[in-house]
């Protein structure tokens, strides 16, 4: 189907693949269907995937399944491989890190892995003032820490999340997303003293980031009112939401405004951390500088990792004992990390993620040149996404579903988000070839081809 291209060795995983797609059966093939019947039996239906396929291996830019076929990855596990599958980095400092021990509770018994952790973030994330972190496990449970941290330090408890983002899935970060279906939808009530405010949306609201930030402080002096309010919270850039980014000056008034107002700045940097948009953490393109960071995802190669960092002020407030749990900073997840941050030093993978850019902008506008059905191309690094409209430019999540289709029948895995469910969004890992991203993309053309009106 296509011809071999290898990645660099250092680039393409553990066991070296060949970085290639290539079907051997329809998608999907007869060992994945059976595994289907039997994930269909034993996991609960609510737990869905959307390709039915099973991985057996991965590494460089390409997904193997039980059927052998061989796929481009333009999704990262949803922008969690950052440094690509099993680098060796990771692998290395993981095995190392299992021979030694697999827990204790760093509550209980402390260990270096989750200290050098820490004191990397405090380095890594924006602003020269003293720094704190504390380790989590999940995304989700990182911004409910965040939150908890920023109420104890203000005294207050109101907060506030921004129109089409997303913070997770458990009790208060569902209270914190915008989308019902499938993440709220059933689930309620959720918790309180959460609110909401417009978020800057340049393709649709024509605002600028003044007139943008203008508009959302409004609604928060009007609405909730600074003396109530602990923390807003956002995505630098949206990531379930759409890829939205936000217009230049937006960030940076609503920090100021903060700042001013006694409010806690908590940057939401799950998907957009970790050299995913050509910088460490997406704050950075804007210039801001959060009092709270929120990462997780491309943290640890895989592993379930996640952390608070922030100012030392803040994440001191809460008592001793107030923050913690069993598996937060697991000694094999920090290890990981410490190698994923390794391999961000010595791949250059910031550089990387610019290259990625340029040639998915190259390829995206050559396409939109011909079909208008393209209405925007947004994002950074190799974050960046594709809104797809209707003759009269309007969110077409039809056509996005039959895009997406079309992709995964041919290989190529593409990931799909936004409020209206109207945006392919391609989060390649930041190892894969040049060749395979082109080709993934020419997949995507010709998915639109394949859909003309």
């Amino acid at each position: 189907m296509s011809m071999t291209v290898t990645a660099p060795e250092h680039l393409a995983g553990g066991p070296s693949l060949p970085q290639q797609r290539r079907l051997v059966t329809a998608i999907p093939g007869p060992e994945s269907q059976a595994r289907m019947a039997r994930k269909a039996a034993a996991v609960a239906s609510g737990v869905s995937t959307m390709m039915p396929v099973f991985a057996v291996a991965a590494g460089g830019g390409v997904v193997v399944d039980a059927d052998g076929n061989s796929l481009i990855d333009l999704g990262s596990g949803i922008a969690v491989t950052n440094v690509g599958n099993a680098d060796p980095f990771v692998t290395e400092a993981v095995i190392e890190q299992v021979r030694r021990f697999t827990h204790t509770c760093f509550t209980i018994t402390p260990y270096d892995g989750y200290v050098e952790v820490a004191e990397a973030l405090n380095r890594l994330t924006p602003g020269d003032h003293e720094k704190r972190t504390a380790l989590f496990n999940s995304g989700a449970e990182a911004v409910e820490n965040a939150i908890k941290i920023a109420r104890h330090y203000t005294g207050k408890s109101a907060v506030v999340a921004f129109d089409h983002g997303y913070h997770g899935r458990t009790n208060l970060t569902m209270a914190l997303t915008a989308k019902a279906m499938p993440y709220k939808a059933g689930f309620g009530p959720f918790a309180p003293d959460v609110y909401r405010a417009p978020m800057s949306y340049p393709f649709r609201d024509g605002l600028s980031g003044a007139e943008a930030a203008e508009r959302a402080i409004h609604t928060m002096e009007r609405q909730i009112g600074a003396d109530r309010l602990a923390a807003i919270i956002i995505e630098p850039i949206q990531g379930e939401g759409g890829f939205i980014v936000p217009a230049p000056g937006f960030l940076p008034a609503l920090q100021e405004w903060a700042n001013a107002n006694g409010v806690v700045f908590i940057a939401d940097e799950v998907q957009t951390g970790f050299a995913r948009t050509g910088q460490m953490l997406a704050s950075e393109h804007e210039g801001i500088v959060p009092d709270l960071v929120v990462m997780a995802k491309g943290i640890a190669g895989g592993l379930p990792l996640s952390a608070v960092t922030g100012r030392a002020e803040i994440m001191d407030a809460p008592h001793a004992g107030g923050l913690g749990g069993t598996y937060g900073g697991n000694p094999i997840a920090t290890a990981a990390a410490l190698g994923a941050l390794r391999a961000y030093d010595e791949h250059d993978l910031l550089a990387r993620a610019r290259e990625l850019e340029g040639i998915i902008r190259d390829e995206l506008t050559a396409l939109q040149s011909r079909d208008a059905r393209i209405g925007d191309i947004r994002g950074r690094g190799a974050m960046m996404a594709t809104e797809i409209v209707d003759a009269d430019g309007r969110p077409d999540a039809g056509l996005t579903g039959r895009v997406a289709k079309h992709c995964h029948a041919q290989g190529v895995i593409v990931l799909t988000c936004g409020t209206d469910g109207n945006v392919i969004r391609l989060l390649p890992p930041l190892s894969i070839s040049d060749a395979l991203l082109r080709e993934g993309i020419g997949v995507i053309a010709e998915a639109l081809a394949a859909n003309a009106a």
